[in-house]
């Protein structure tokens, strides 16, 4: 391991990338102390975390299927309320989210949104270059001063008024191995972290905003608290008053959502909400119960929000949220608009329409769009169903949701196309990523990790189990999904040319699909495996 000597690096911290123009303004000696602190404190908790994840799969593995846990009881039944939400956070009704990129960025601010979730996980390919460029980019956005242009000679600046920036840094699962502390690789959420707020804090205070963040795949209460403690250690160490800090949780895990009070209590100090973080609570309901033979899902098309389980979710996050002073956020529709095809992009808008009314009509104080060009049909939705900046005063005291709702299996067919989208999307999703792209359209659908998590998840529950049988009466076997890709890459050669398809990362992203989807053991993310595939 050879360490950079065109940075000024504190000891014990080596940096393994490329140091770009503009990349020293932000690996800065200090910044990156403060990422070594982070690391040094709190990366053997994650360690333990991370063990206590694989534990618990055990557990469940072995038949323990989860519950609203005895322990946390007290939390869950006593009344209280999480701290004060700063006035740029009040209304939310309409949130957009994409990568770092510079024109993205702009792009999003510039929506019309009330927020833009800044995505350093699911929708970034966490390439060294995007991770310290997205940085540049965030702190450009942060001072007012960020600006593009694009080859075509096409200007990109901010409007005098724009969205509220929340940034989201990755899981806890996921390292950065790029920037290493005393010979140990950085977990990814701390560099992700401790970049943004130590080069923005001052300046979003002076603008009368604050360091927000969204946090994902949080699995227990216990991961929360590590948070809090990472965040009361931040504020102290930065100068900042306490409870500067705001953070929205994405209930994205089937563990998770038996914990929502729990996680509201460990963070009431810096949350202002959880969100509904449909698709990867999918996947991570395939995940938990892949060796359940019952837990079969039926295709991804037909596991939409009107299901059981995920409406008795959506409404049990609303009705806790609420009772606790904090904002239940709807999750992201997967549509974007159809050039070219009128009665195709009608069809798309009709579904995001029904959508967003069921998300405003349960009591959500806002949603998730992932284009510019859904902003306007969501904010018409929730301008007309919530009058109101949010819907804290819906308390949905007629709604119960007890543990087998959270655990009821959809019901619905396996088809051949089903089969063969999920071969197509995990392909080319994948070979995108690889390429440096982590949030790509895909069939009119905007497909980041947590949607191609499905996507291979399925196959692999399809192959292992015996209610992984198609519609016509085929048995989903590695010989018919090895089929398909072989036929799905053949398209692909034909549609894009030999040139195209040759750079365009498609075998490489087909054998890591083979490799995972055909392995006796679940892979826990796809994005492991492929981190190791890129610099």
């Amino acid at each position: 391991m050879s360490q950079k000597t065109d940075l000024d690096l504190p000891m014990g911290c080596a940096v393994q990338g490329a140091v770009r123009p503009g990349f020293e303004s932000i690996l800065t000696r200090e910044a990156l102390e403060f990422v070594a602190e982070l690391a040094r404190k709190f990366g053997p908790r994650v360690k333990d975390l991370l063990a206590r994840r694989e534990a618990r799969q055990k557990e469940i593995d072995a038949g323990r299927l989860p519950d609203f846990l005895p322990e946390t009881r007290a939390i869950r039944e006593h009344e209280w309320h999480v701290t004060s939400i700063p006035a740029d956070l009040q209304d939310r009704r309409v949130e957009i989210t994409g990568p770092t990129d510079r024109k993205m960025i702009i792009n999003a601010l510039n929506s019309g949104a009330k927020v833009f979730m800044a995505d350093c996980e699911d929708s970034m390919t966490p390439t060294w270059d995007n991770v310290v460029q997205g940085q540049i980019n965030l702190r450009d956005a942060v001072a007012r001063r960020i600006d593009f242009t694009s080859p075509e000679g096409k200007r990109y600046q901010l409007n005098p008024s724009i969205a509220t920036l929340i940034v989201r840094p990755r899981g806890w699962h996921l390292y950065e191995k790029h920037i290493y502390v005393d010979g140990q690789q950085v977990p990814g959420a701390f560099v992700d972290f401790g970049l943004y707020i130590f080069h923005n804090h001052a300046e979003l205070k002076r603008r009368g905003s604050g360091p927000y963040f969204y946090l994902p795949k949080t699995e227990s209460h216990l991961e929360s608290r590590l948070w809090a403690e990472v965040f009361r250690h931040a504020e102290a160490r930065l100068g900042l008053a306490p409870q500067t800090i705001k953070v929205t949780v994405l209930i994205e895990t089937i563990l998770a959502a038996f914990e929502m009070d729990e996680i509201l209590w460990e963070l009431r100090d810096y949350i202002v909400g959880l969100n509904c973080g449909r698709w990867d609570y999918i996947f991570s309901f395939i995940k938990k119960f892949s060796r359940y033979p019952e837990f079969v899902l039926p295709d991804r098309g037909q596991v939409t929000m009107t299901t059981h389980f995920l409406r008795s979710y959506s409404k049990l996050l609303i009705k806790t949220t609420h009772r606790r002073g904090a904002f239940a956020m709807g999750g992201m529709a997967a549509q974007i608009p159809i050039k070219g095809d009128p009665a195709a992009n009608d069809a798309a808008i009709a579904k995001v329409r029904a959508d967003k009314e069921r998300e405003a009509g349960d009591g959500h104080d806002g949603t998730w769009v992932a284009h510019p060009g859904l902003v306007p049909v969501a904010m018409e939705i929730f301008d007309r169903l919530m009058p109101t900046p949010n819907q804290l005063h819906r308390t949905l005291d007629d709604v119960s949701i007890q543990a087998a709702d959270l655990l009821a299996i959809p019901q619905g067919t396996i088809t051949e196309a089903g089969l063969r989208n999920n071969v197509d999307v995990s392909i080319q999703y994948m070979a995108a990523w690889l390429g440096g792209n982590g949030c790509v359209p895909i069939h009119n659908l905007m497909e980041d990790a947590a949607t191609a998590e499905i996507a291979r998840s399925q196959i692999w529950q399809w192959i292992r189990h015996p209610k992984g049988v198609l519609d016509d009466g085929r048995k989903v076997t590695v010989e018919l999904f090895r089929q398909i890709t072989r036929e799905e890459l053949a398209r692909l050669r034909a549609e894009l040319g030999e040139a195209a398809f040759a750079a365009g990362n498609f075998e490489r992203a087909a054998q890591i699909i083979d490799g995972i989807t055909t392995a006796e053991t679940f892979e826990t993310f796809l994005t492991l495996p492929a981190y190791r595939a890129i610099d």
